[in-house]
């Protein structure tokens, strides 16, 4: 009975820095969610940088439609195939190789 009342504050906070060590792991606030944490940010950041990216380009994109005629005119040239009056639109169109019928193909 005296070594159990020797040992009982001993075990008792083992105890203790156990339930407190698991916290620290698994509780709310822990590493595991720290990590979960750090990972959602670090998308979240590279999710923003491709925004920016974007965003920089259009804003480019807005300079230059507001700066003159010529990007205005490039842009309904290649977007809504507009041509100015006088001038003739030629389309040059590839030829598609004809289907191998199925009959035709080597034996094997």
């Amino acid at each position: 009975m005296a070594r159990l009342r020797r040992w009982w504050p001993h075990l008792l906070l083992g105890l203790l820095a156990l339930a407190l060590l698991w916290e620290l792991e698994h509780g709310e606030g822990g590493r595991h969610e720290l990590a979960e944490v750090q990972a959602r940010v670090a998308a979240q950041q590279a999710e923003n940088a491709r925004l920016q990216q974007r965003n920089a380009a259009l804003a480019a994109d807005v300079a230059e439609l507001k700066s003159g005629e010529a990007a205005v005119e490039d842009r309904a040239r290649a977007e809504l195939g507009m041509i100015r009056p006088g001038e003739t639109f030629y389309r040059v169109v590839e030829p598609v190789p004809a289907a191998v019928p199925a009959s035709a193909e080597a034996p094997r």
